[in-house]
């Protein structure tokens, strides 16, 4: 688009090579997102959903979209509300990583929800746990206002006394005498 028009003259067959590599090096570097799935049951164990909700949440961490489904069995079908229960407990779990993408709803025999990584969340609650971490720092019992970064004296470790002290004893015992 300049004024007036240029020209360049160069090899077409590396301009598609270097586009092509261009292109290649873009899709690499893209976020694949991909949908994992835990199934529950109504009538599940404590052990059982903690180390379910566990999984959840590192798939959530690992940046991937959760479908939670509660299968139900027989006459269980007609208490809905022991699954959406279910599925209040692993969302209150998952609060501050993941946010609701789909609100649970009955299909058929199953409950399903779906939750996605809330990144803004986990960027919060990281920066909470690194200002907790800062004010959780030891003092060993001083004051802050008394913990400083003092210079550190040299010490010997032959017996002799280190150069600057020498110094500044000869200097009190003349002062002495």
């Amino acid at each position: 688009m300049a004024n007036p028009p240029v020209c360049r003259i160069m090899d077409f067959g590396k301009f598609k090579f270097d586009e092509a590599q261009r292109a290649k090096e873009s899709r690499r570097k893209t976020v694949h997102v991909g949908i994992k799935e835990m199934k529950y049951r109504p009538k599940i164990g404590p052990g059982d959903f903690d180390t379910k909700t566990r999984q959840v949440g590192k798939f959530l961490n690992e940046g991937h979209k959760v479908k939670i489904t509660i299968m139900f069995r027989g006459r269980e079908v007609y208490h809905p509300e022991h699954g959406k229960r279910i599925l209040d407990r692993i969302a209150e779990q998952m609060e501050g990583v993941a946010k609701i993408e789909a609100e649970p709803k009955l299909d058929n025999r199953n409950m399903i929800m779906v939750l996605a990584p809330d990144k803004r969340a986990r960027q919060a609650a990281q920066s909470r746990a690194s200002n907790q971490q800062r004010s959780d720092k030891p003092t060993d019992g001083v004051p802050e206002a008394e913990v400083s970064e003092a210079p550190v004296q040299p010490v010997a470790t032959n017996g002799t006394a280190p150069a600057a002290e020498a110094v500044s004893a000869e200097a009190a015992s003349t002062e002495e005498g």
